[in-house]
């Protein structure tokens, strides 16, 4: 492109990528510049960095202008075809100017069920549509922002300024943040309503220094007990701490359920190098934000947990694969991951151990997709987040080609219990297919909206009354996340377990347990489910790239009384098309976009002989 960039793009760029070193990666081209190239290799090697570069040209300018792709383009050698390909794809990202600060406003279930709803309503009011520009700020509906205990929440991007996520959102907090001159700050788990009971600590695991110790002083979680683990893994090494996951029959938290033990011990022997381990901390699921929690109010048993993760299997390199609308996590893991870093537990010699290991964070831009271990490999490389079809598996050929371990949050702090209390005597709490303790979300319509820890098997009506029990009645409960189930009051009993969910046709999912009272519209709700899959859909496949409409369309003649052919017709398409992206879309998103639609028809009789509740 001819495009040229700003000398505010040309500055916000080189303070990030470093100066360009020839006329190849943006510098001042001569003669040779056009007969010689040198290190083209080395060029196209930095591609990883493309997605940092556009948060940088995104958070200082506010949006990614023609000439500031093309600089970032030549200084990272890549055509500038797919950098917009990559830039198009992430939601955080505008190719399009726009005004300074964007305040994104979460319609979600949760928030739309507390009040979204009539905050966009007063917003259209006395702002305008959604897109309105008034000056320097504007306003947009959002699917999920994580903060579903906080619930209204909303997002304000701001150029030049820190982003701001805040939760009790209103009218008032929407036009503060939009002043130019606003200095708030992120309100996240620290000002949230406290979700546990103290008298009940002692019975934590996962969350016993939550809300405990300071989340930006290694000391303080040094003197709790942090990095006890590490030293305890260094101590016995690689084979004897897989071994002792593999005895904690650890199964993983982001909803597949793999064998933790068994993904380490299969990266490990793996003869290809390097080695990667990452956490995906990318949570997008609507409903879930226990990864959140633990890394705004935990930050330093995230990074101790991938520490150990990493040196158990052989790498030397490890990856935090944040979430882009987690300002203050984000924060707070930098933070201590510098910190870690300072204090020689990461770096060169691990804890004096002879083994080097380091850690970079990594932000999303607004990709559900990116939840999907694949998608966010190509994320991570720089490109868009399109799934990759297995086999080859990560841990044969993942991250950049190579053998490459991945889990979540919640999985990777539970190693740290298995390390403090051993694998046999981890493996004796829950039940026997589901060990140890479980994190769940709960939110909608109870009582003290937030995460709370659970050992396996506890029941569902148990869980609700940690969170103080239903406001208005229950009339359903969304279990696992817009992905996963709708169940009714009738199943307040079953048991939270991977071999119950099995069994009863349910799903634990991510965690999430959303109450809806009685006053809820449940169409409403399916229908903005099939909207964010709809909208959240790579677009890679066509059974998910057009079934998520076609499923969306349909609901929308139900509702609007213009089916095609009779109710039942429709409910057949529905069914058909459930079926054909269950079996034939390259990844989860798509084999389970249709899963909560189907759960409420067949659970509640939606659109049946008037069941529109």
């Amino acid at each position: 492109m001819d495009a040229a960039a700003s000398p505010e793009e040309l500055a916000a760029i080189d303070a990030h990528l470093g100066p360009p070193e020839d006329g190849w990666t943006g510098g001042a081209r001569d003669a040779d510049t056009h007969r010689v190239a040198r290190s083209g290799r080395a060029a196209r090697e930095q591609r990883h960095l493309l997605i940092e570069a556009l948060h940088v040209l995104q958070a200082e300018i506010g949006w990614i202008s023609p000439g500031g792709m093309n600089y970032i383009c030549r200084r990272l050698s890549v055509p500038p075809a797919e950098a917009f390909g990559v830039a198009s794809f992430y939601a955080m990202f505008s190719t399009e100017e726009r005004p300074k600060t964007v305040v994104h406003v979460c319609d979600d279930l949760a928030c739309r069920i507390l009040g979204a709803k009539e905050l966009c309503a007063e917003l259209e009011a006395t702002i305008g549509p959604e897109g309105t520009d008034r000056g320097d700020a504007t306003w947009h509906r959002s699917p999920c922002l994580g903060l579903c205990e906080q619930a209204p929440a909303i997002l304000a991007q701001r150029a030049g300024r820190p982003d701001v996520a805040l939760g009790g959102a209103t009218a008032a907090s929407v036009a503060a943040v939009s002043v130019p001159d606003s200095t708030m700050v992120c309100a996240g788990a620290d000002t949230a309503p406290q979700t546990w009971d103290p008298a009940a600590r002692g019975d934590l695991r996962l969350l016993r220094r939550v809300g405990h110790v300071d989340p930006t002083s290694i000391d303080d979680y040094r003197a709790g007990g942090g990095y006890e683990a590490l030293h305890r893994a260094l101590e016995i090494g690689p084979e004897a701490t897989i071994a002792v996951v593999k005895d904690a029959r650890l199964m993983g938290r982001g909803g597949a359920a793999f064998p933790t033990g068994v993904k380490w011990e299969a990266v490990a022997t793996q003869p290809a190098r390097p080695h990667y381990f990452i956490c995906n901390a990318d949570e997008s699921e609507p409903g879930t934000f226990k990864d959140r929690l633990i890394m705004e109010l935990d930050p330093f048993a995230v990074v101790e947990a991938l520490t150990i993760a990493g040196i158990t299997t052989g790498c030397e390199q490890g990856y935090v694969y944040i979430r882009g609308e987690y300002p203050l996590a984000t924060e707070r893991l930098t933070h201590a991951i510098a910190e870690a870093r300072r204090h020689g537990l990461l770096g060169p010699d691990v804890m004096g151990g002879g083994l080097a290991f380091d850690i970079e964070l990594r932000r999303g831009a607004g990709a559900y997709i990116c939840g999907e271990e694949t998608a966010l490999f190509n994320s991570l490389e720089g490109k868009r987040g399109e799934p990759r079809n297995k086999p080859p598996f990560p841990v044969q050929r993942g991250l950049f080609g190579k053998p490459t371990g991945i889990n979540n949050v919640e999985t990777l702090i539970n190693v740290l219990e298995v390390l403090r209390i051993g694998g046999t005597a981890y493996a004796t709490l829950g039940s026997e297919g589901s060990t140890g303790p479980r994190l769940f979300c709960l939110s909608g319509h109870v009582a003290r909206p937030g995460v709370y820890e659970a050992e396996h098997g506890a029941t569902l009506g148990q869980v609700i009354e940690m969170a103080g029990g239903p406001t208005n009645g229950i009339k359903a409960v969304l279990l696992g996340g817009a992905a996963g189930g709708f169940v009714g009051p009738d199943r307040l009993d079953v048991r939270l377990t991977f071999e119950d969910a099995k069994a009863g046709g349910y799903t634990l999912g991510s965690g999430v347990v959303m109450v809806f009272g009685q006053d809820t519209d449940l169409v409403d709700t399916v229908l903005r489910i099939a909207r964010f899959f709809r909208d959240e859909s790579c677009g890679q496949c066509v059974p998910c790239r057009v079934g998520t409409v076609r499923q969306e369309e349909a609901i929308h003649r139900m509702v609007a009384g213009r089916t095609v052919g009779s109710v039942d017709d429709e409910l057949a398409l529905l069914d058909d098309i459930s079926k054909v992206m269950r079996d034939a879309s390259i990844c989860g998103l798509g084999q389970t976009a249709a899963s909560a639609v189907q759960s409420a028809i067949s659970t509640f009789g939606l659109f049946r002989d008037g069941g529109t509740a």
